[in-house]
């Protein structure tokens, strides 16, 4: 018998997306289509009759636009969301801002492959001169959460996100869903991976082969030990799901290395 549920949900389309680039720490906001995800999600929550407690979030903008966007969508803006680092995406060191076709060009597809999907393989360290290593690391809003500049990360791998965002899950998020809140968890795509993978026993080699769809509300329902009683659930019409998960897999495809050179 089911006695939890949380919904975990990646954040809508962000505006980085269509250009296929790795936003990662980089602050970028929703695209168009992704306000429309948003907002849709919580129409869809609405409809089903949800009533949200508390609503958590990364400390970047596209997962706490998704969730203000949600929440008015339900008519719950009251709802407390509250906002942590260690939500927030995998940090992807030296590759944030390169899309998949240039670093194909600079690194071999069979590595940047690794690099994308593998669950303990971290990606170089991004370094002073990186063009957005001063945007992340001045960035005041890791001066007032746990954790000191000096101590962020330079590179993740998913295994890293994991070991940051369990102990907050464990020690924050679960407690409140012990207490009878109904919790939704808006994050990124590898952050909501790696709870995925903690909540539903996934195995470090076949979660390499989980792809979560922007802007679509996954249930997970628990029991008292805090395990999965059924399989996690995609809310919406699944053909779109599928096909929004095709997007996303596909990304950086249509790239070819004749528009990446006239684009330089």
């Amino acid at each position: 018998m089911s006695k939890y549920k949380v919904f975990v949900m990646r954040h809508g389309e962000g505006a980085w997306t269509k250009e296929n680039r790795f936003c990662s720490w980089v602050d970028q906001r929703l695209s168009e289509d992704g306000v429309k995800e948003a907002l849709a999600c919580g129409h869809l929550l609405k409809e089903a009759g949800y009533q949200l407690d508390v609503v958590f979030t990364s400390l970047l903008s596209r997962s706490i636009h998704t969730a203000w966007l949600l929440l008015e969508a339900m008519g719950q803006e009251w709802v407390p969301v509250v906002r942590t680092w260690r939500l927030n995406e995998r940090h992807y060191g030296a590759l944030i801002g390169l899309n998949r076709a240039e670093m194909a060009l600079n690194h071999g597809e069979e590595q940047v492959k690794q690099w994308r999907r593998s669950y303990d393989l971290t990606p170089p360290p991004i370094d002073e001169s990186h063009p957005y290593f001063l945007e992340i690391y001045n960035d005041r809003r890791y001066s007032t959460c746990d954790l000191s500049i000096e101590f962020l990360p330079k590179s993740e791998s998913l295994k890293d996100v994991l070991e940051r965002l369990q102990p907050y899950w464990d020690g924050t998020i679960v407690p409140e869903i012990k207490r009878g809140k109904l919790v939704l968890i808006s994050g990124h795509g590898n952050s909501c991976r790696a709870l995925l993978k903690h909540l539903e026993g996934i195995s470090d080699a076949d979660i390499v082969n989980v792809t979560l769809p922007t802007g679509t509300p996954i249930l997970i329902e628990l029991d008292e030990n805090f395990r999965p009683t059924k399989p996690m659930q995609l809310l919406g019409d699944q053909k779109a799901i599928q096909a929004a998960i095709r997007k996303v897999e596909d990304q950086g495809d249509s790239w070819s290395q004749e528009q990446i050179c006239h684009k330089w």
